[in-house]
This record gives structure tokens, C-alpha cells and sequence, in this order.
């Protein structure tokens, strides 16, 4: 079912499977922002990865000497949240774990999604409680799909993306056989002004994954202007994915992400692995600027 809230600016759209956000209404431009998820080239708009972002590698990790099978991007994005409330300007959903999660991932948990709408932006909340008496791991990221072109503006080349400011940008891409990171081949993004253009062979790889550089990243129309921006302050990691020859251009925030290639120590030892002792709460939001 989806939950439906707008203000003069914006109406959004969240869908209680997977508390996923289906729709971004820009009102004042007249146009849908989200992708639409034609299963052509992705069947989704904008999942949220949890308990890994990712793969694992080999698929499977481990806990205290134990292995634990898992799937990419985790089990959220599949679920059936609660929805818990839909107020004028936000809409809260609620996943706890169950028999069926615990098979896949031994740990007791509730994650809570907070969509708000405030003026022209959009803040996407999460809260993960360790129900449990065990240390918690998990990575957590969004992985929202923006039309580019959108409203007929432009091809998706003529469009490019935006930073804070930097000269360039590191990454690294992901090796094709197991989706884990290939870290020890790092490319770099040239930018002008804090700026590069949307090249037509800039994701026949896959992703590209950053590590500890971006807080801020945006979208910008074919004659320079803003178009859209995500910030996630405090962030880790971040992706930013295409399929060649769509018409959408993912900017992902995670808080955490896939394993290094080759990987298989506990998981306890993963980089930017989340930890969370039992009774504690995790607390992570970033923001969508519709401009």
C-alpha cells in the first residue's frame, strides 16, 4: 500500500514494502523526479539496503566462528514494514526482526524509516535498535533512482553531476564475478569547479564507490542548474550507479558497504562496519533538495 503526503512544494509517495520511496512530485516544475522502475533495465525506485549493503563475499559471513548465508542489498528492501504513522508531513514505518530474518541474520532488531517532507526537501530517516543481547553488525544504505533526463530536458550525457567543492574524487569499482570491491585499483574523478559530466561510459563497470569524500552530491540540468541534491552528513561511503542506456542516475548515502574481494575474516573486522550493543540505538538520516 502506498502512504501519500505533499505540501505546497512536493508529494511523495512511500510504499509499505519495503518502506521504499516510489515517488518524488516536483510541483512547482510539474514533473515525477523518481525513477519508475521499468524492469527493462531496474524493477526498483529506491530501496533501502539493510542488514548489508552489497554483497558479502562468496555471499555468505561470519559471526563468532558461525557462517551465515546472505543476498545483495539484504532482506529490507523485500519486507513488509508496518506502517506506524502518517502524519501531514512525515511517514514512519517499522520492520522488527522474525524467524524468517534470523535464519539469514542472528540478531533481534528494529528498524524504523521516517520519510519527511519539509519545504522542498525531503529527509529519509532510519533508527536501528539492537533488541537483542548480542553485539549487533549491519551496514545500512539508500540507493534512490532520479529520472535523468527528466521532463524531456536533454539526453542523460548533457546532464553532470555536482560535489562540495573538491578538484577530484577516488573510487574504486566492483569486481564482476562477486560484486565485492576491488580496493586495490583506484581511479580517480576529475572535476572542474566541483563538477563532471554524466559520461556515456561512466558506468559500464557497475557502480562507482567512495570512501570517506562525499557528503554532498547533486544533479545538474544541461544548462548548469541545479536539479537535485543529496547530503548525508557524517556518511561513509557513497555509490553512484547507472545502467547504460536508462534514464536514471542512482546517488546511494550508505553507512557501510559491500565487502573488499576476497574478504572472510568476521565481520566484526569488515571497514565501516556499524556496531551496536545491545539495548543501544543507531540514528543516520541524509536529505533529498529538490530545487
Amino acid at each position: 500500500m502506498l502512504q501519500t503526503i505533499e505540501n505546497e512544494f512536493l508529494k511523495i509517495s512511500v510504499n509499505d514494502h519495503g518502506a521504499e520511496l516510489c515517488s518524488i512530485f516536483d510541483k512547482k516544475n510539474g514533473r515525477e523526479v523518481i525513477w519508475q522502475a521499468d524492469p527493462t533495465y531496474w524493477k526498483r525506485h529506491a530501496p533501502v539496503l539493510f542488514p548489508n549493503v552489497g554483497r558479502h563475499y562468496q555471499d555468505h559471513y561470519r559471526i563468532n566462528g558461525r557462517e551465515y548465508s546472505s543476498s545483495q542489498h539484504g532482506f529490507a528492501r523485500d519486507s513488509e514494514f508496518t506502517c506506524k504513522e502518517v502524519s501531514k508531513n512525515s511517514i514512519t514505518h517499522c520492520l522488527k526482526s522474525s524467524e524468517q530474518t534470523r535464519r539469514n541474520y542472528p540478531f533481534d532488531f528494529e528498524l524504523v524509516i521516517r520519510h519527511t517532507i519539509e519545504n522542498n526537501k525531503i529527509s529519509i530517516n532510519w533508527e536501528v535498535s539492537n533488541a537483542g543481547k548480542d553485539t549487533m553488525y549491519f551496514t545500512i544504505g539508500g540507493h534512490p533512482a532520479f529520472n535523468v533526463p527528466v521532463g524531456g530536458i536533454g539526453r542523460k550525457e548533457d546532464y553532470s553531476l555536482f560535489f562540495d567543492g573538491q578538484d577530484s574524487l577516488t573510487y574504486f569499482l566492483l569486481d564482476p564475478s562477486s560484486g565485492t570491491a576491488v580496493t586495490d585499483s583506484i581511479k580517480t574523478l576529475k572535476l572542474s569547479h566541483g563538477t563532471c559530466p554524466v559520461d556515456a561510459h561512466m558506468f559500464d563497470h557497475d557502480a562507482l564507490i567512495f570512501d570517506h569524500q562525499i557528503e554532498k552530491a547533486g544533479i545538474a540540468l544541461p544548462d548548469g542548474t541545479p536539479y537535485l541534491e543529496v547530503t548525508c552528513p557524517g556518511f561513509t561511503n557513497f555509490g553512484i550507479w547507472s545502467v547504460p542506456g536508462s534514464s536514471f542516475i542512482c546517488l546511494e548515502p550508505w553507512m557501510g558497504r559491500c565487502d573488499d574481494f576476497g574478504f572472510t575474516a568476521c565481520i566484526s573486522q569488515k571497514n565501516d562496519i556499524n556496531v551496536l550493543a545491545p539495548e543501544a540505538v543507531f540514528h543516520a538520516s541524509y536529505q533529498i533538495t529538490i530545487y
